[in-house]
């Protein structure tokens, strides 16, 4: 932590501590580490001006050695597509076809806001790193959403392979949840806005219950995305492969 000057919500200058942007960095990461497996039903409801639709998934996650696996158990037509990550690699399976697509990490799911790479364990820490103004320094501000008192952070990418080269996120000075976020393309041109409404806070560790996905370039389009269900029994290691995600569609 440094002593600095920060400017408060209402343009006032005041003397106070803030934190660094490793720091922060930090703060989240450790915040949504899980140290066990993780399976839990997945609902997805995609607004797409009047019509919405509602998706059904069960959802495996191991952080150990950074594999996930998510497939559809509803409607009808999605009912054995899956998502599959182990290590490095991505993949797409269409039960129709049964076949395997290598994905990047913006892949939609299912045709919803939300993408492939919101799945995942990777660490803000070493995807990102704090932007900085003309005078080179950290945009860190605080301030407030609502009633609420923020860190707003700019964090720009430091890989390439990352869902959104640059993010604005929101969050809560006292627990260091993520309440916002702003997601935008390589041009600056705003994609996406997503909401952290709802939280459970299981072994020490956050799991976010509802996520709001509202797709700006789609004026209209928004995806509510909820986690229900959790268990945190062990998943046998067969589960993250493709041999396992075939034998459900047959």
């Amino acid at each position: 932590m440094k002593r600095i000057l920060v400017i408060v919500s209402m343009g006032i200058l005041s003397l106070g501590w803030s934190i660094t942007g490793p720091e922060l960095l930090k703060k989240l990461d450790a915040l949504s580490e899980m140290r066990t497996d993780i399976t839990a039903r997945v609902t997805i409801s995609q607004q797409k001006g009047e019509s919405i639709q509602k998706l059904e998934a069960i959802y495996y996650r191991r952080d150990a050695d950074d594999s996930f696996l998510i497939v559809m158990t509803a409607p009808d037509k999605e009912k054995g597509n899956g998502y599959l990550k182990v290590g490095e690699n991505l993949w797409m399976y269409k039960r129709n076809t049964r076949t395997f697509q290598h994905i990047s990490r913006d892949e939609s799911v299912a045709g919803t806001d939300a993408r492939s790479g919101d799945l995942e364990k990777r660490k803000l820490s070493e995807l990102y790193t704090v932007a900085r103004d003309e005078n080179n320094l950290e945009k860190i501000t605080e301030e407030k959403l609502g009633s609420i008192p923020v860190y707003k952070v700019e964090l720009i990418a430091r890989v390439s392979d990352v869902t959104y080269p640059k993010q604005i996120l929101w969050i809560h000075k006292e627990n260091f949840l993520v309440l916002k976020a702003l997601a935008f393309a390589l041009s600056g041109t705003l994609m996406q806005t997503i909401y952290y409404l709802k939280y459970t806070q299981i072994q020490g560790r956050y799991i976010p219950l509802q996520q709001i996905f509202i797709d700006e370039f789609d004026q209209g389009n928004k995806t509510i995305f909820e986690l229900s269900g959790i268990s945190f029994d062990r998943i046998p290691g067969h589960v993250f492969t493709k041999a396992y995600l075939e034998n459900l569609s047959k």
